[in-house]
């Protein structure tokens, strides 16, 4: 006997499965670091493969430096992109609500 299939709701598949976060990758040398603000799939590693480069922060001077493409970041925030815990952070500092 068959057993009967379970419906499958792709809308959910498609939110679990592709998360879209904007976190940091760090491209700075040895003990200077610099990281890039980007939006990337969530199962991709920290310095992996990226869809968007939306901004740069540097620790180093300072203040620290914080540069962004507000517009951008307004955009991938509205399509449902996550921003990490340390991203929401930039993000107020710039006065862009999460």
């Amino acid at each position: 006997m068959l057993q009967s299939a379970k419906k499958i709701n792709y809308q959910e598949v498609i939110v679990t499965r592709m998360a879209v976060k904007m976190r940091l990758t760090r491209i700075g040398g040895k003990g200077k670091p610099i990281y890039r603000v980007v939006v990337a799939d969530s199962e991709c590693p920290r310095n992996g493969k990226f869809l968007e480069i939306l901004g740069n922060y540097d620790p180093n001077p300072n203040p620290a430096t914080v540069t962004l493409k507000e517009e951008r970041v307004r955009q991938w925030l509205a399509k449902g992109a996550k921003p990490t815990l340390t991203v929401s952070q930039l993000l107020e500092k710039k006065g862009i609500r999460v």
